[in-house]
């Protein structure tokens, strides 16, 4: 769609053009620098007076507890600042896949993203995560290659690392001036220009200078390949490179922004956000080529009464539309909803509806955050990030809109917990502290889940790792004041058939009164790793009638989560619902459910059952001398190697481990390394368990 076809209209009252706009996430690897980054474009933009560090726990965007004890960023924070005329919303992720959560729900809503990237470590399994998460949602990326000052820092290898393991058409745009130690700052390569940072004055002060003579031939050379790359993707420049011309710079900058919009090239700067270098140009580049909402223009969804598919254009003039991503708990203001708007503007007191639960909410408060500071505002414009106070019946994921003009827009989706462990109250007293604490916690955090254990009566909480657990541990224990003991963690394991099967079963009751009948015919079929579980009606002819369909995907749906071996949910099949039959007066919802129910565990043992594990995708890094060790302590972890690069002194190994062998690896690893080693892991796929260990598992369940 061309430009000049996007009419829109500002609110007379905005303060800032939709069009300078920025709505940005930054992203990567754990230890990356991302809030080291943020910190320092909100001393440069004027939001902080005093500049704020991780390693100290004065971070702004790190505000929790949890977080300034441990250095990590834990939940993704929001905030605002202004450049250049332009109003950048900007969402800190964090980097741990233990919160991976956070990440997905944030991309779900940014029109564009900074992607991270030691210059040392290059891309890390991390990067290559949440590179396929901001992919999922088409999200924009500019590269920013921090940690120059680093030994062993290496700009061309990152840049090669980006065009190989994340196959992405990588232009750097930059130049680094001097190398480790001796970093001093950058040459743009489209204004021809040096940019050096003073650090007596925190990098506040930008110098800008000639290239000098010995660099000249380099610029020259990468200006060459930044035109022959976007020829490529780009008419305009094409017709140049045709012509053997060189586009004037301000051409080729309106061609890097059109194709770093639309995805298909990568623009890559560099700086260490730490050492106070870079990060200004980085900003520039942000408002240069990343898009505003009106560049993203429309945004898909469903008419929530029809299913049919409907868009909604930007603009601050149109039916209201935004979708919540984020819930928190505030313990001075009660339940915080953040949210995005895409069309519309939101007003303090207005009614807002959701489509998913047809409800209608009002919003209370309606705050511009800081972090975990609130400004209250009146309005919020289309485009904007902020949160609301007051929503009872929205949840993560779900939109809000006008109910006159609903649309549904597309949900977040996230990954199942591969972890669990029990928790208990230790008096009567604190089981409802508890109980609240865990729902809370649970609205909060999509990948939290809370459950009872039908068999021994505990409460089961689940999540994405032992640190994530830690985390939420530790939430209960001081934010909400619970007295509880905890169990040890437990792999949260999954079961699949072995091969097709089907059931013909009838559930009949005769009671003396009106009776129950179902009677449900289903085929099972075994699908690969990652398939999921589905359900497809196949009956004709009104064999089972349609109001009792929805009840025996329900049976199914609750059959396959208890799951048939050990008690575990049951994934990567299909089933499908071919026949049945029903009487017209003992019939009802209940008795087709428990037919159904009694079918999938039936066919399920007919199938052959197989317990499957969670194994994590680990990158340990280590010195070289300790290679050899590491190796055989993952082989003993019953772990395989997938990859080993050596370089200079250090070593990077790359390995499939199944979960349940990962406990307490990071004490371990330091033993064998003498703390000089480090790792990452995250989870990649379920495989099926060695036959002793199934054995074990299946007898105790």
């Amino acid at each position: 769609m061309q430009t000049e076809e996007k009419i829109y209209t500002d609110a007379k009252d905005r303060p800032v053009p939709l069009a300078k706009v920025r709505n940005i996430g930054i992203m990567a690897h754990i230890d990356a620098g991302k809030t080291t980054t943020t910190e320092r474009i909100l001393y440069y933009t004027g939001v902080n007076y005093k500049m704020g560090e991780v390693h100290n726990g004065t971070a702004t965007m790190d505000w929790m507890v949890q977080e300034q004890e441990r250095g990590i960023t834990i939940t993704s924070a929001a905030t605002t600042c202004f450049w250049k005329g332009h109003r950048i919303n900007i969402i800190d992720t964090p980097g741990h896949v233990d919160f991976t959560a956070e990440v997905e729900r944030s991309l779900r809503v940014l029109d564009g993203a900074i992607a991270l990237f030691c210059a040392v470590g290059g891309v890390q399994p991390q990067s290559e995560t949440v590179w396929r998460q901001s992919k999922k949602y088409k999200v924009p990326i500019i590269a920013f290659v921090n940690k120059m000052d680093r030994v062993g820092a290496d700009f061309d290898k990152v840049v090669e690392d980006i065009r190989t393991k994340l196959g992405a058409t990588a232009v750097p745009l930059q130049i680094p001036v001097g190398k480790e130690a001796e970093f001093k700052g950058v040459v743009d390569i489209l204004s021809n220009k040096m940019y050096l940072f003073d650090d007596k004055e925190l990098g506040m002060n930008v110098v800008e200078q000639d290239v000098p003579d010995h660099m000249k031939p380099m610029v020259e050379k990468q200006l060459k390949n930044i035109v022959e790359t976007i020829a490529e993707v780009d008419d305009e420049i094409m017709m140049f490179f045709l012509e053997d011309k060189m586009p004037p710079p301000e051409v080729i900058e309106k061609a890097v922004r059109r194709r770093t919009v639309s995805s298909e090239i990568v623009p890559v700067l560099c700086g260490t956000a730490f050492k106070y270098k870079g990060v200004q140009p980085l900003l520039d580049a942000v408002v240069k080529y990343l898009p505003s909402p009106v560049d993203i223009w429309t945004v898909q969804g469903i008419n929530p009464d029809t299913e049919e598919p409907m868009s909604r254009t930007m603009g601050d003039d149109k039916p209201f539309t935004a979708i919540a991503f984020k819930i928190m708990n505030d313990p001075y203001v009660g339940k915080l909803t953040f949210f995005r708007i895409y069309s519309g503007f939101a007003q303090r007191g207005m009614q807002v509806y959701n489509p998913r639960t047809r409800k209608s909410d009002r919003l209370g408060r309606v705050l511009q955050m800081h972090a975990n500071e609130r400004e209250e505002r009146e309005f919020i414009y289309c485009g904007d990030i902020a949160a609301a106070v007051g929503l009872k019946n929205v949840t993560t994921g779900d939109t809000i809109c006008s109910e006159k003009d609903p649309i549904l827009l597309e949900a977040v989706s996230f990954p199942e917990p591969v972890i669990s462990m029990a928790i208990e109250p230790k008096s009567s007293a604190e089981r409802d502290k508890l109980y609240n604490a865990l729902n809370a916690l649970s609205e909060e955090d999509p990948t939290f889940k809370v459950k009872s254990d039908i068999e021994t009566g505990q409460t089961i909480i689940s999540g994405m790792g032992e640190l994530h657990l830690d985390i939420i541990k530790d939430r209960i224990f001081r934010e909400f004041k619970v007295d509880a003991d905890t169990g040890k963690p437990q792999v949260a394991y999954r079961e699949t058939v072995n091969r097709a099967a089907e059931a013909n079963t009838k559930f009949v009751r005769q009671t003396g009164g009106r009776g129950q009948y179902g009677h449900v015919v289903i085929e099972m079929q075994p699908k690969p790793r990652g398939y999921g579980f589905t359900i497809e009606n196949k009956v004709v002819g009104g064999n089972i009638p349609k109001e009792y369909i929805r009840s025996v995907e329900n049976g199914l749906k609750e059959a396959a989560t208890t799951g048939v071996l050990a008690g575990f949910p049951v994934i990567d099949l299909n089933v499908d619902i071919v026949d049945g039959s029903y009487h017209p007066v003992d019939s009802s919802e209940m008795a087709f459910k428990i037919a159904a129910s009694m079918a999938f565990k039936e066919a399920a043992r007919k199938a052959g059952m197989t317990l499957l594990e969670p194994i994590m995708k680990v990158e340990v890094t280590s010195p070289n001398e300790n290679l050899g060790d590491i190796i055989g302590d993952v082989t003993g972890r019953r772990g395989q190697i997938i990859e080993v690069d050596t370089q200079n002194t250090l070593a990077r190994i790359l390995a499939h481990i199944p979960l349940s062998e990962l406990f307490g690896y990071s004490t371990s690893l330091r033993s064998i390394s003498k703390g000089r080693a480090s790792y990452s892991m995250e989870p990649s796929h379920f495989e099926a368990v060695p036959s002793e260990i199934q054995k074990k598992l299946t007898e105790k369940a």
